[in-house]
């Protein structure tokens, strides 16, 4: 019998199928040695081309449960056999959460609860309708009103001084009007003129709407105002008139709304339907900061923007005023901390370096607007 504190413990978890969705998972749980698990072995009834999945020991077919559990020893059964459900051992499954105390979870909630990302490739029409999840509570909303239009209206009469030192310092830099406005697409598909300061050279014809492609356009200034997100005070503005909270998804451009409803498509392992999953980042306002902001860089292919997707998903699942406070705690150290929020550098892909194009879609696109 171990005397270590179950707290000091790695929890050894048993994934049941072979899919991209408990791939990721190894991958997550590899990448993320603080967290204390390790997995312990793959069952599936289609075996793999090694005695390996994901690095991970294969241990033979799905009627080889009760075996694998005497002989790993799981805390914890993950149950990724996502689009062969009636294959599930519930039996095996019951007698092990029953008798043996393991705790038996769904892949796609275990994967929410590690990376705080919903997993799009699951999400069904089903999964969303039935779930109860993707809707605000009016509670909610009513104090994220408040909350927001208390705070833009503070906001303002304090930084006051500071917004006409960054209006001189702009126009001091380079020629051009101190805000830049962009059409972005607000709370149920309605646009509205996002305000900015304005961080690039004016004229410059853009590339496309991604970071990177523009950053040789960026002033001096600007690259100051963005490493803080000072470029980000005037949509205190956009959130008294009633277009934006204080957290919620980032607006997206109004010039990228199709091509980003289109690369959300597809993307169900469960059932191959189109998942209108992006659809759902707009039945809340958007917000001046949000989960995917603090938790990741800026977007610089279609790839980095389902990552993103993942993010700003999980925050309307799950979101609630303690989670509001998280984000708003973890913008102001990124606003002390002047550098960018989420992911380490080396996640972060750049689009000129990225790899092939995720879902078969283009990576870049055209457009002259200011990223």
């Amino acid at each position: 019998m171990s005397f270590i504190p179950a707290c000091l413990r790695e929890e050894r978890i048993l994934i049941l199928g072979m899919t991209p969705l408990a791939e990721r998972l190894i991958r997550e749980i590899e990448t993320r040695p603080h967290c204390r698990r390790i997995v312990v072995g793959v069952l599936d009834d289609r075996a793999p081309a090694t005695d390996h999945f994901g690095g991970r020991p294969f241990l033979g077919p799905l009627c080889r449960l009760d075996a694998a559990i005497e002989q790993r020893r799981p805390q914890r059964i993950v149950v990724a056999l996502t689009e062969r459900r009636g294959d599930t051992p519930m039996r095996a499954l019951l007698e092990a959460y029953v008798s043996r105390g393991v705790l038996v979870e769904d892949a796609a909630s275990f994967c929410e609860h590690l990376t705080g990302q919903v997993a799009v490739e699951s999400l069904t029409p089903m999964a969303i309708v039935c779930s109860g999840r993707f809707r605000p509570s009016r509670v909610h909303q009513a104090f994220a009103r408040v909350l927001s239009l208390f705070t833009a209206l503070v906001a303002l009469a304090v930084v006051s001084p500071l917004l006409a030192l960054i209006a001189a310092a702009i126009k001091l830099d380079s020629p051009g009007p101190v805000l830049f406005t962009h059409k972005r697409v607000g709370a149920c598909g309605r646009p509205f003129a996002l305000l900015k300061f304005r961080t690039m050279r004016d004229g410059c014809a853009r590339r496309s709407e991604w970071e990177a492609d523009n950053r040789d356009h960026v002033t001096r200034v600007g690259r100051w105002l963005r490493a803080f997100r000072l470029d980000e005070l005037p949509q205190f503005v956009n959130i008294l008139r009633g277009e934006m909270n204080l957290v919620g998804p980032r607006p997206h451009p109004v010039s990228n709304l199709a091509l980003f409803t289109l690369v959300a498509r597809n993307l169900s392992d469960l059932t191959g339907m189109e998942v209108g999953c992006y659809r759902l980042r707009g039945v809340v306002r958007p917000g001046l900061t949000g989960w995917a902001q603090v938790r990741y860089q800026y977007a610089n292919n279609l790839q980095e923007e389902i990552e993103k997707l993942r993010y700003d998903l999980y925050y309307v699942k799950h979101m609630s005023l303690w989670l509001d406070l998280r984000i708003i705690l973890k913008t102001v150290a990124v606003l002390f901390r002047g550098s960018g929020a989420g992911q380490p550098a080396t996640t972060r892909i750049e689009a000129e370096a990225a790899p092939a194009r995720p879902f078969g879609f283009p990576q870049k696109i055209s457009r002259t607007t200011e990223a």
